[in-house]
């Protein structure tokens, strides 16, 4: 009869050819690439309508986006179960319309498209649209004619008077005027700057687009407002004042039109969620249609939803953690504060990066270790103890990081990425451990936890592990028998042996 060992071999085999198989299928059949870097940066971006039905007939009008500023755009997929669809032309422009009858529930209409920037370029020149002269009510006009005379006397031509103008609306010891005028329009900079530039005569239009950020999920649209100068058009962002197109801005639409236009329909919202791929755009293009052609054997994710995809994009890196921590534990006999607290710290690295990452953590650990300590003193029951160091270190997670927003210190704000339960338990653990062993086994355990932490965090951060885990999910499989056969392991650690090298042979 076989022995628990060989079924682990057997199984652990199975995984690791099953993985490489799947691996290079993709990559031969399918045409994944192995290697990061080779091909383009390729965006996929979905946008989700959201709709809330009234009586009638509904219609859902959404703007599609053209190739504008270098981003070309590759392949578009429309989600319209139980509507009616088309694309028709609008002034030129394509709009996709969703059509249906009646609507008896809330929905949601999906549009995804996969794109990449050719080349670094503003937008274009385009025709100069009719200035209109803004409709203001007495006070709004005297603060109008205020505040465009003290541009006027300070700015230089069109561009600076926009940069000014975008400066004054963002300062916090802003002008008088111009905050009433903020106030009037709700805060939206973007319409103050169109409504004040219109009133100086100078030819304006609004830029709306999307600030490209991976994995970002329920991103809404950005506006930036273009000035022609006499010459050409300048892009100014209200937020900042800042000339030109900003990096990862993906522009959807130029112009005053709505891109989303409802009827039949209330509450209606468009967000959008975004994944970057390093693929060649070939593969892309053809992966949703070849899906269908392999669905056995192709385990790629690109079919879900892209907020799942940003989602699985940092589940799928937790494996080679793993693979670590069973590595420094099994063969190297490390001591870490538990198994899955290396892991769970390491994927906080990844968004705070290292430094400042163990920063807080000594310090979330400290502090809560002494607090933990008088808490001892008090005789409070285990759920009561624990209970009070979760409370404890959000507070202190609160300070830290109005502490560093004040300090100019912004990698502390992402202090709200560690798990605050998990570190809440640490906290507790080491002070029991501290109390029945000293505090050198708790020193031991902590170096330890935060040793492998850094490794795991610096072989997520390789972009080849990265590019290989999203791409070829099915390695999971491998990496599963790695560990399965790291499970059987009953030789010495090295840790052991270093401690026993005296008692070696000696010829």
């Amino acid at each position: 009869m076989a022995t628990p060992k060989v079924h682990i071999g057997v199984i652990a085999g199975v995984l690791i050819l099953l993985g490489i198989g799947l691996t290079l299928y993709k990559s031969i059949v399918l045409g994944f690439p192995l290697l990061p870097g080779k091909y383009r940066e390729v965006w996929t971006i979905e946008s989700k309508i959201s709709i809330t039905p009234t009586e009638g007939p509904v219609e859902v009008d959404l703007r599609l986006p053209e190739d504008l500023a270098g981003w070309v755009v590759l392949e578009e997929h429309f989600a319209s179960s139980g509507f009616g669809f088309t694309v028709v032309d609008d002034k030129g422009a394509r709009v996709a319309r969703w059509t249906r009858q009646a609507l008896d529930a809330p929905t949601t209409l999906y549009y995804k498209l996969q794109t990449y920037r050719l080349q670094e370029s503003e937008l274009e020149d385009a025709a100069i649209p009719d200035i209109e002269e803004p409709m203001l009510e007495a006070d709004q006009l005297a603060a109008m004619e205020r505040l465009v005379g003290i541009l006027r006397e300070q700015s230089s031509g069109p561009a600076s008077f926009a940069g000014l103008l975008a400066t004054q609306l963002t300062d916090e010891s802003q002008n008088l005027d111009a905050s009433f005028l903020l106030g009037s329009y709700e805060d939206a900079k973007h319409l103050v700057m169109l409504e004040v530039l219109a009133f100086a005569g100078i030819p304006a239009r609004e830029v709306r687009g999307i600030q490209l950020q991976d994995g970002r999920r329920r991103q809404t649209m950005s506006s930036l407002i273009e000035v022609y100068n006499g010459s050409s058009w300048v892009t100014i962002d209200p937020g900042t004042g800042a000339s030109g197109l900003p990096t990862g801005f993906f522009v959807w639409e130029r112009g005053d039109e709505s891109v989303l236009s409802v009827s039949g329909g209330r509450n209606s919202s468009l967000e959008f969620a975004l994944v970057e791929n390093s693929l060649p755009a070939r593969t892309v293009v053809g992966m949703e249609q070849r899906s269908h052609d392999y669905a056995l054997l192709d385990f790629s994710i690109y079919s879900l939803p892209v907020e799942q995809q940003g989602m699985f994009k940092g589940l799928l890196l937790i494996p080679v953690a793993a693979l670590i921590v069973v590595i420094m534990r099994v063969l190297v006999g490390l001591k870490t504060s538990g198994t899955f607290m290396p892991i769970l710290i390491a994927l906080a690295f990844l968004q705070t990066k290292l430094l400042p990452g163990l920063a807080i953590f000594i310090i979330l650990v400290s502090v809560g270790l002494w607090i933990r300590s008088w808490l001892s003193h008090m005789n409070l029951l285990l759920v009561s103890r624990i209970s009070a160091v979760v409370i404890v270190v959000i507070f202190l997670m609160a300070v830290l990081a109005i502490v560093s927003y004040r300090a100019g210190v912004d990698q502390a704000l992402t202090v709200t990425f560690f798990p605050i339960i998990i570190l809440a338990w640490t906290i507790e653990r080491m002070s029991i451990l501290w109390e029945e062993e000293g505090v050198k086994e708790v020193l031991r355990q902590g170096g330890g936890s935060l040793l492998v932490a850094t490794l795991a965090y610096l072989a997520m951060s390789i972009p080849l592990v990265e590019h290989l885990t999203f791409n070829f999910p099915e390695m999971t499989l491998c990496l599963l028998g790695v560990i399965l056969l790291l499970g059987k392991y009953t030789g010495y650690r090295l840790f052991e042996l270093y401690r026993f090298r005296d008692l070696a042979f000696k010829e």
